[in-house]
């Protein structure tokens, strides 16, 4: 098996069996059911963090998909860690909206520049 799929496989795992013990945990008393949400919520804005931050390792032949890549990478390790950020400190509600909202910036920010590149690859 090749060692990014075991990475992904890993990432996803772990998630699961964050979502699973924090639950065990506030069924013990432990915990509250806000304190789940937040863990399992940052657990997830770390994953995107770490994608992002992946992605510009990959190797990709072509310089314009190079850029591309690095721009992708950082914009959405950038808002994978805000999201995460969030859903550890801020109320709910804020970190629900700006957590979302960060995450579809980062993707904006890759397609909008993508789209820019692809715009200059006809010009040239």
């Amino acid at each position: 098996m090749n060692k990014e799929l075991v990475s992904d496989l890993a990432w996803g795992v772990g998630i699961v069996l964050l979502a699973l013990g924090a639950t065990y945990a506030r069924k013990l008393g432990y915990i509250d059911g806000e304190t789940v949400t937040r863990l399992v919520m940052g657990a997830i804005g770390l994953m995107v963090a770490w994608f992002g931050n992946r992605m510009p390792k990959r190797f990709v032949p072509e310089a314009w998909a190079r850029r591309a890549t690095r721009v992708g990478g950082w914009s959405l390790a950038l808002s994978g860690l805000v999201y995460a950020g969030l859903w550890a400190f801020a109320p709910t509600r804020v970190a629900a909206a700006g957590g979302s909202l960060a995450v579809l910036l980062g993707i904006a920010v890759t397609i909008g520049y993508c789209l820019s590149l692809r715009g200059k690859t006809k010009v040239s």
